[in-house]
């Protein structure tokens, strides 16, 4: 008995340290429509202008996004392809979505290398990087300048700044569970405009974030159709093995 409800304890500590993370703020639910195509469309878009600069995607390849969202290889090559090979020329199509920037050049002008954003969905969700990306605030005491209230202390710069604009934390005293006294941030107030309002920074954060949901998994809906297609299967076969059984055995019943 002991040694189930210590299996049962070990199997609930992730859900429960993601339970006890969400102390965060923003702290805002989001739900990725994958109906919504042209909603992952602009994700790629800002992707590319915004974060592959830095960020690549290793695990997918261009042709591949282009076919699932429904983007053309021309208007990929138009679009959605600034990158190039190593003599030069465009990046085709059929190739992986990397970056020029090479680890030791980036090792040295940011301290680390920024990593790859392939699977970034997958191990931190849509709800921390929806946050995330709309927690940037100026903190003059930081290297770069800003701060995030999701991430503390992260070393990456708020590329999206030009869009959202500058913005400073509001900030109050609460005290902690054993009594302790810390400041919490509780919301921000805005330094200064960026391109779009607030309303149409949130959505092309989500659209961002649904595009690198679709990255993490592509064929989530696939997949999906696929389950309930097998359940039906066993559901049908279920019936079948019951009547079979009833068959064979009904001579000894």
């Amino acid at each position: 008995m002991k040694k189930t409800v210590w299996i049962i304890a070990v199997l609930l500590m992730p859900a429960l340290g993601w339970a006890n993370s969400g102390g965060f703020y923003p702290n805002d639910e989001i739900d990725v429509d994958w109906s919504d195509k042209a909603a992952m469309q602009r994700g790629a878009a800002l992707f590319v202008n915004y974060c592959m600069g830095c960020h690549s995607l290793e695990y997918m390849r261009y042709n591949r996004m282009g076919k699932d969202l429904g983007i053309s290889d021309e208007l990929l090559k138009e679009n959605l392809i600034f990158t190039t090979d190593k003599n030069g020329d465009q990046t085709k199509v059929g190739e992986l979505m990397k970056i020029n920037m090479n680890k030791e050049y980036a090792e040295t002008a940011f301290g680390t290398a920024p990593p790859d954003l392939s699977l970034i969905a997958r191990s931190r969700g849509p709800h921390w990087l929806y946050n995330y990306l709309r927690g940037f605030y100026v903190d003059k005491s930081r290297p770069l300048g800003v701060n995030n209230s999701v991430f503390p202390n992260v070393g990456m710069p708020h590329v999206l700044v030009g869009l959202e604009g500058l913005k400073e934390p509001v900030i109050e005293k609460h005290e902690d569970a054993e009594g302790n006294e810390k400041e919490v941030i509780v919301g921000f107030k805005k330094l200064s405009e960026g391109s779009m309002s607030q309303a149409e920074y949130d959505q092309a954060v989500r659209d961002l974030v649904s595009f690198l949901d679709y990255v993490g998994e592509p064929i989530k809906e696939k997949r999906k159709s696929v389950g309930v297609g097998v359940l039906i299967f066993l559901f049908i076969f279920l019936i079948l093995a019951v009547l079979l059984k009833k068959e064979y055995w009904k001579d000894v019943h």
